[in-house]
């Protein structure tokens, strides 16, 4: 059986199913890629957790914030890909579970967006505050807020369910699809309208961060022109979520002209629209930060260290002195 996902729910028609070894195929190819992609999400959460230069800042917070949520939602997504290839259905209390934590990561990743772009702009356009404005404490309170938010655009299409849905569909087991699952057209209404207005407010304050930073005081300093750079990063990581939502139009169009290959349709777009965002993460803001990558690349490459890079550097300089003092 051949699926997807968009927003951290599958869409499969009954009628069409790949051969076994297909079937095989394509999930060994999405597990092997969702192993890939967590481990290196995991090495920089490992490495987040080892040092407090990483703790103590809001910035790296709220990116491996990103992370984590980025390897909730991959794991869940490919499990619920596996299961439908799999067990077809499962009972509806489980993947209700499981598509409330796929759509609540799902949303939380523009909102994350969002507020890593405040935080830069307080970072150059108010650096004298900017301490003072992005505490940890409030780091993690936003944080919160930023899960509560997400689950209140879900919460209500389960309040929906168990209002509307009759005792016997409720018992049942389906196939663990949003549409399938959250089928009310209120539901559906309130979804489109809750994604409207995330990304609006998403955009809004990325142009509006971008352009205050461009004609900042300081515009002409590395640090800025960085800051401008990461939020253009940020726009183009948002640009990738909003795949999620005009995927379906996209895949029917690709069916209309390829009526033949829907499976492989289907396939290619779940890989290409929830799979490699989550590569684009690690890569644009964790190994593109020089510190980060500095203390990263030795547990990616798996090598063993006790000094830090700071430490090597003092020693080496203590090193280069004593030459120097024997050599005069």
């Amino acid at each position: 059986m051949n699926s997807s996902a968009a927003n951290g729910s599958f869409t499969s028609p009954v009628h069409t199913r790949d051969s076994f070894s297909t079937g095989v195929i394509k999930n060994v190819i999405l597990v092997a890629l969702c192993i890939s992609i967590n481990y290196i999400n995991g090495t920089l959460l490992h490495t987040f957790r080892k040092h407090q230069v990483f703790t103590s800042n809001p910035r790296y917070i709220l990116f491996i914030h990103l992370v984590i949520n980025d390897m909730t939602q991959l794991v869940v997504s490919t499990l619920l890909h596996v299961i439908i290839y799999t067990v077809f259905t499962i009972a509806l209390p489980v993947c209700t579970v499981l598509l409330v934590i796929a759509v609540t990561a799902t949303f939380n990743t523009p909102l994350n967006l969002a507020s890593m772009a405040v935080e830069c702009y307080v970072a150059v356009c108010v650096p004298l505050r900017h301490s003072q404005i992005c505490t940890v404490r409030k780091t993690y309170v936003l944080i919160g807020l930023i899960w509560v938010a997400s689950l209140l655009s879900i919460l209500p299409d389960l309040l929906v369910l168990l209002a509307t849905e009759p005792l016997g569909f409720l018992r049942s087991r389906v196939l663990c699809a949003r549409d399938f699952v959250f089928r009310s057209s209120v539901s559906l209404r309130k979804r489109d309208a809750s994604h409207i207005v995330c990304l609006v407010v998403v955009w809004l304050t990325l142009i509006y961060t971008y352009f205050r930073i461009l004609f900042a005081a300081k515009g002409a300093t590395a640090n800025s022109r960085k800051a401008r750079n990461t939020i253009l990063l940020h726009g183009f990581q948002l640009l990738l979520c909003m795949l999620t939502y005009v995927r379906p139009m996209f895949e029917q169009a690709l069916v209309s002209l390829m009526p033949e290959r829907y499976p492989d349709i289907r396939f290619a777009c779940y890989v290409i629209v929830q799979v490699l965002p989550r590569f684009v993460s690690p890569i644009v803001y964790g190994l593109r930060d020089q510190t980060f990558r500095s203390y990263a690349r030795r547990y990616l490459l798996c090598t063993v260290h006790t000094d830090r890079p700071q430490e090597h550097l003092t020693r080496s300089r203590k090193t280069s002195d004593k030459i120097i003092t024997i050599t005069n």
